[in-house]
Formats: C-alpha cells, sequence, structure tokens
C-alpha cells in the first residue's frame, strides 16, 4: 500500500508529537480519509522522510507522531538550474512540475522581452507562492525529499549574471555549437535557459552570449517553451546526469 508524503515546512525529529497545518491535515483526513493509528510520510526538504502516525484527529485538526527518520539518497549527481521564461498559466505549472520530477536542483523564472505574462509586484509575489506549491507538490509525488529552489522572477540579464560562472550554460540553439554528444562533463553544474512562448528576442539572446551561454542543438524540430526545457533536462540527464 503506497504511504502519502506530505510537505510539512517545520523541523522534525523522531519522538516529536506534531499538530499539523491545517491543509495537511485536511488532505489526509478529508482526503485520503485517514483515520488515528493510521500511517503516513512527512519531509521538509532537509533529505529525510519522516515516518509518522496520527495520533489525534481533530474536526478541524490532527496530530502526528514522529517514528522514525530515513535518509533518502535519489538526488541527481549533476546540479541543473533551469533558467524559464514564464509561460501562462498551466503551461508554467506543468515546467516546474516535470522539471522538479526530473531532479532540476533549482528554477529561476525569468521576464524575457517577448515574455506574454506581465506581472506587477503582487501579483509576482502570489505566483512566486504558487509557483513554490507547485513544486513542493511534485517533490511529494516523485518521492524527492529536497525542494529545488524558486527564485523570484528576475530580467534575463540578472539572471544570466548571477549563475554559477563555472557552471555549463546551455540554451537550445538549431544552429548550436553543442549536440549531446560532445558535452563533457560538468562539475560545477548545468545552466538550461529556455525562452517563453515568443522565443528569445536577439537583445536576449546577446545577454546569454556574453555571459557565456552556448547553443544546444537538441533535434530537427522546433519545441514549444513546456517542451524545450524538460526535453533538455531529460537529455543532459541522460548524458551527464543519472538518467544514462
Amino acid at each position: 500500500m503506497r504511504v502519502t508524503r506530505s510537505y510539512v515546512d517545520a523541523p522534525l525529529a523522531v519522538g516529536q508529537t506534531l499538530s499539523l497545518p491545517e491543509e495537511v491535515a485536511n488532505h489526509l483526513v478529508r482526503v485520503m480519509r485517514l483515520r488515528e493509528g493510521d500511517a503516513c510520510v512527512l519531509f521538509n526538504g532537509d533529505g529525510h522522510d519522516y515516518s509518522a502516525t496520527l495520533a489525534v484527529v481533530g474536526k478541524r485538526d490532527a496530530q502526528v507522531r514522529i517514528e522514525a527518520a530515513s535518509g533518502l539518497d535519489n538526488e541527481s549527481p549533476l546540479r541543473i538550474t533551469l533558467l524559464q521564461g514564464i509561460a501562462r498559466g498551466e503551461k508554467m505549472d506543468l515546467i516546474l512540475q516535470k522539471a522538479t520530477e526530473l531532479g532540476v536542483s533549482a528554477i529561476v523564472p525569468v521576464n524575457a522581452e517577448r515574455t506574454e505574462v506581465k506581472l506587477d509586484a503582487a501579483r509576482a509575489e502570489k505566483r512566486l507562492a504558487h509557483w513554490r506549491s507547485v513544486v513542493v507538490s511534485a517533490c511529494g509525488q516523485s518521492g524527492r525529499a529536497r525542494v529545488p529552489g524558486v527564485e523570484a522572477p528576475q530580467g534575463v540579464l540578472e539572471a544570466a549574471r548571477r549563475v554559477p560562472a563555472e557552471a555549463l550554460k546551455l540554451t537550445l540553439d538549431p544552429e548550436g555549437e553543442h549536440r549531446l554528444s560532445t558535452l563533457d562533463a560538468a562539475p560545477h553544474g548545468v545552466v538550461i535557459a529556455i525562452g517563453p512562448e515568443g522565443g528569445w528576442s536577439p537583445r536576449d539572446r546577446q545577454a546569454l552570449a556574453t555571459a557565456g551561454f552556448q547553443g544546444l542543438q537538441l533535434g530537427p524540430r522546433i519545441l514549444r517553451t513546456e517542451t524545450a526545457g524538460l526535453a533538455a533536462i531529460a537529455a543532459v540527464q541522460a548524458r551527464l546526469g543519472d538518467l544514462g
């Protein structure tokens, strides 16, 4: 029987009795129909799964007792950062969800010149909270105990300048200098930059090139933004990471 994994943003320790956040309690009790004495698993992003038992179930809350902790070793040895041009609605959710399942370490939403989604400060804050919740849910489903960071939206130039200087920096380009077969080991990680639905503008491409990004050829077909990053992550993981 599959045991439900739930994210709790709090320190966890064996022997601890913990009142669950309302959303988690509601999911376990109202949706999953767990009762007192049933098992569940908690994680908080520290690399461990915490086996727990529902100790008290109330009308609006629930408490668990943490019985054991086990470290998980399922993170990719290749650190991948995705610079993703912000896409609309469910497309962005899909990208975040599947990139998390594929093992990325960090995601940076990028406001490019051709980004169709324009976010003011209030909307950006709400979207960021939503995106982080999507990533947390994807970790729960995929068995990850480390939660990839999702940074606040930023411009192309800022995002390109902030990535590690030693990383292998790639952006998809049908005429790029790299193919998968030419990629060497990347001990300092890989950064993959994917344009928005309208693609990178010439100015964006120049900013990426100035920051040291190189073109990667990934087949003869044009890929949509919600496909391109996921295909690139999977391909690079197969070549340099843990999908090979």
